[in-house]
C-alpha cells in the first residue's frame, strides 16, 4: 500500500470515528435529557436517589470522555500519537459508562454487578488521563472518572 492510500484510509477512519463520536454525544444528550425529565424512551421505572446520582455521574463521564476523544483525534491528525493509549482507555470507558448509566437509570438488577467493574474501568481511564492532564480535556475526563468512582462507592455504601 502506498503512503497516499494509507493517508486517505487514515483520514476516512478519523472521519468515521468523528461521526461515531457525534452519534455517541447525541445519544448521551438524549439519555441525559431523559434522566433529567425523570423518564426514559422505554418507559421503565425511573429510579431516584443513589441510582439517579450514579446515572448522572456516568453520563457526565461520557460527555467529558467525548471531548477527550475529540482532543485525541486532533492530536492524531497533527501526527502526534502520544495520546493513543489515552484514546483507547477513554473509548472503553465511554462504552462501559453508557451501558452502566442505562442500568442505573433503569434500576436494573444487574447494577450492583457493574459497580466493581465501573470502579476498575474508570480507575484505569483516570490513571491514563492523569498522565496527560496538562490538556484540559484529559484533566476533565480524569476528574469525571474520579467522580464516577466516588458515585460507585457511594452507591454501595
Amino acid at each position: 500500500m502506498n503512503n497516499d492510500n494509507f493517508s486517505e484510509q487514515r483520514r476516512s477512519m478519523l472521519k468515521g470515528a468523528g461521526a461515531l463520536g457525534a452519534t455517541a454525544v447525541a445519544a448521551t444528550a438524549l439519555g441525559g435529557s431523559a434522566i433529567a425529565a425523570g423518564m426514559d424512551a422505554h418507559h421503565h421505572h425511573m429510579a431516584g436517589g443513589k441510582h439517579l446520582e450514579l446515572a448522572k455521574s456516568l453520563h457526565h463521564c461520557v460527555a467529558t470522555a467525548e471531548a477527550c476523544i475529540d482532543h485525541c483525534l486532533d492530536s492524531f491528525k497533527a501526527g502526534d500519537t502520544a495520546l493513543a493509549d489515552c484514546a483507547i482507555s477513554v473509548q472503553e470507558t465511554m462504552a462501559f459508562c453508557t451501558a452502566h448509566a442505562k442500568l442505573a437509570s433503569y434500576n436494573s438488577k444487574y447494577l450492583k454487578g457493574m459497580i466493581e467493574l465501573g470502579i476498575q474501568v474508570c480507575g484505569d481511564c483516570e490513571k491514563e488521563c492523569r498522565k496527560h492532564d496538562k490538556h484540559a480535556s484529559c484533566k476533565a475526563c480524569a476528574d469525571a472518572c474520579a467522580a464516577c468512582i466516588k458515585a460507585c462507592k457511594a452507591y454501595t455504601a
